[in-house]
């Protein structure tokens, strides 16, 4: 990651690197303390469930197969996508004297192009099968010629000790190259919503790699090793968790954890394939801790800003506890290693790599060397060799369009059919998408009244929010039936009652317009491009800003709705996204009885962003959720939205939703 972060540093001038981790150098905002009063509270209510709260070997086990489809759904991988086809190809061999090199390419899916060099030893074909070592690259800025290349001497040692190794390409700096860091600077916040992470294709093309390795006539598939440094550090991780062939990994400069991510804000130095999304709420080391009982050496420099060795001494401690299960020794199955210096490939770190994995795949604990060996030029290890060869067909470039199996919108055609296809995706929803939402939230504390009917409510332990109160004598009317909650997107001025509210409430009657988190001048906090960091960490710790929007609209409808003695009911309105963030609050909150939504985005992909949510459904199939509860579509001209008609006709309500 060492290039990445020097080109990050150059282009914004905005990150300043220290002992602990990159942090942001801006003139704060209102918002700023508390925000990250929040989300330090969050990291460390996830940290205490390390291991999802096992205490024995037993108990972890008989999690482990629970733990492993969350894991592929986090990483955009659930359902598992089908093997298809690897299409594999050799485009050309160099050779040395005690070893060749085949440029290969291969198709993890149809059209997501992978390639890479297989290091090969001269006794292949001389002695049996051979054991394997997959290497997976960090961040290094070879251009076309791919980032394997910077990592060759890798692929040398094994193969001249009696391995084979494939090194493969990473999506973003790879021949045929995508983009790893949608949310990190491309403003891709639509990943979120589709559940897509470059972290997942990184995974997948692992898994694929080691597909082709197991093909491979040379290989023994019982002996198969993965390892990489940086961002090849966390792709070991992913992989090593995900796919059980892997018998050995030694991730290098790969993890930290949430400590460490969100409160320190390393998570600033990273980009966006070194992250899953966290929707089922673990501490960052129960990914690693799904490699146990295999054996793991963990790597890391003394001096390493972006992987600080605070955290990874927290991660070491835990994954000793689990190995501690396992081990007949300490040792045995899982060490660390520790180098001087800062984040570098240096020759102490491999040469740890080397040995251990010759431990635990030939048996093999003697001393080991890394004799000079001259690189290739980049250019001599390209699989494609000029610009023509690239693949026509190649997805590589919007690959985060498809890779993720989307949910496929399906409609109700009566009652019985609503009542299922209403308990599948509500549940699905809180499974996926809201996990661990309470059943019902705490109604809004009110914090401190200002001048105007203006209204500090604290709608969480760590977090504030504005109201403004209006018509609050209508309240008094015994003739009064509803109150009226406005909610305000990100740009519109706080504590005002917007224009575009003209005729949708009736006159006289008792508004509040609320500026929930992040909106306004009261909550707003800093926002940089790169690396947009209280976006990024929220998704570390499994929530959206969005989605704190939601629980803000209900702890506030709450609010009113037992300040009112619990008898008059809440109508919620809104436009654009702020519309559908309302929505979401009546799906949860039993005291919203009706929901106005203006403008709205007929999918989240334009927003409102809440991680995964389009694998479980999109917003016209979530305001058909809303049955029996009145709702008011204006201006929703897209024909997606008569699906949320159909399913209030479906369930009987068809009086009961209207559109304009």
């Amino acid at each position: 990651m060492t290039d990445f972060l020097k080109a990050v540093t150059i282009l914004t001038g905005l990150l300043l690197v220290h002992g602990r981790g990159v942090i942001l150098a801006a003139e704060p905002r209102a918002g700023d303390e508390v925000i990250e009063k929040y989300l330090t509270s969050e990291t460390k209510l996830l940290s205490l469930s390390v291991l999802a709260e096992a205490d024995s070997r037993e108990a972890w086990e008989a999690k482990r197969e629970e733990m492993k489809r969350q894991y592929w759904d986090m990483l955009g991988l659930w359902p598992v996508p089908e093997r298809t086809p690897l299409k594999a190809q050799v485009t050309g061999t160099i050779a040395r004297e005690n070893f060749t090199v085949e440029k290969v390419q291969f198709q993890s899916k149809p059209g997501l192009y992978v390639t890479g060099n297989l290091y090969l030893p001269k006794v292949v074909g001389q002695v049996g099968k051979l054991p394997a070592v997959l290497y997976v690259c960090g961040h290094s800025g070879k251009g076309r010629d791919g980032n394997k290349t910077a990592f060759q001497q890798h692929g040398m040692w094994f193969a001249t000790h009696g391995y084979v190794c494939l090194i493969i390409d990473t999506l973003q700096l790879g021949e045929v190259a995508g983009i790893h860091h949608g949310t990190y600077n491309q403003n891709r916040w639509w990943w979120h919503s589709y559940g897509y992470t470059s972290a997942g294709v990184e995974c997948w093309n692992g898994v694929r790699a080691i597909d082709y390795l197991v093909s491979r006539p040379e290989v023994d598939p019982e002996r198969i090793a993965v390892t990489g440094i940086s961002g090849g550090g966390a792709a070991t991780f992913w992989i090593a968790a995900a796919d059980e062939r892997v018998k050995v990994c030694v991730p290098v400069s790969g993890m930290s954890d949430l400590q460490s991510y969100v409160t320190d804000k390393v998570c600033n130095g990273h980009c966006d394939c070194m992250f899953l999304y966290n929707n089922y709420r673990w501490e960052w080391t129960t990914i690693a801790a799904l490699v146990a009982p295999r054996p793991m050496l963990f790597e890391n420099s003394g001096y390493d800003t972006i992987f600080p060795m605070p955290g990874n001494e927290r991660i070491r401690q835990r994954l000793a506890t689990i190995y501690n299960w396992y081990e007949k020794k300490p040792g045995e199955l899982f060490d660390i290693g520790v180098t001087p210096g800062g984040h570098a490939d240096n020759v102490e770190l491999r040469l740890m790599a080397y040995r251990w994995i010759s431990k635990h795949l030939k048996g093999d604990n003697a001393e080991v060397a890394e004799p000079p060996l001259p690189p290739f030029p980049g250019q001599e290890l390209r699989v494609f060799p000029e610009e023509s060869d690239l693949p026509k067909d190649s997805l590589n470039g919007k690959i985060d369009e498809s890779f993720v199996q989307l949910a496929k919108p399906t409609t109700p055609k009566n009652k019985e059919e609503y009542h299922a296809w209403s308990q599948r995706l509500r549940g699905d929803l809180l499974d996926r998408v809201f996990r661990e939402w309470p059943d019902e939230i705490p109604a809004a504390e009110v914090r401190e009244e200002r001048e105007n009917h203006h209204v500090i409510l604290r709608t969480d332990a760590e977090m504030s929010v504005l109201a403004a109160r209006m018509n609050t004598d209508a309240a008094e009317r015994g003739d009064l039936k509803r109150l009226w909650l406005v909610v305000l997107n990100v740009d519109e001025p706080e504590g005002k009652l917007p224009a575009w509210t003209k005729g949708l409430i009736p006159e006289g009657h008792p508004v509040t317009v609320l500026s929930p988190r992040g909106c306004g001048e009261f909550s707003a906090w800093t926002r940089k491009n790169p690396p947009n960091y209280v976006d990024r960490a929220h998704a570390l710790l499994g929530r959206t800003v969005d989605a704190g929007r939601v629980w803000d609209i209900q702890a506030t409808a709450r609010w009113l709705h037992e300040a009112e003695g619990n008898v008059l009911t809440i109508g919620v309105l809104g436009k654009g996204q702020a519309g559908v963030l309302g929505a979401y609050a009546a799906l949860f909150e039993n005291c919203i009885a009706e929901t106005i939504l203006v403008d709205p985005p007929s999918t989240h992909r334009d927003g409102p962003h809440f991680l995964g949510v389009m694998k479980v459904l999109d917003v016209p199939d979530a305001l058909g959720l809303l049955a029996p509860r009145q709702v008011k579509l204006i201006n929703a001209k897209d024909a997606t939205f008569d699906r949320a008609l159909d399913a209030y006709k479906a369930a009987g309500y068809a009086g009961r939703i209207e559109r304009k």
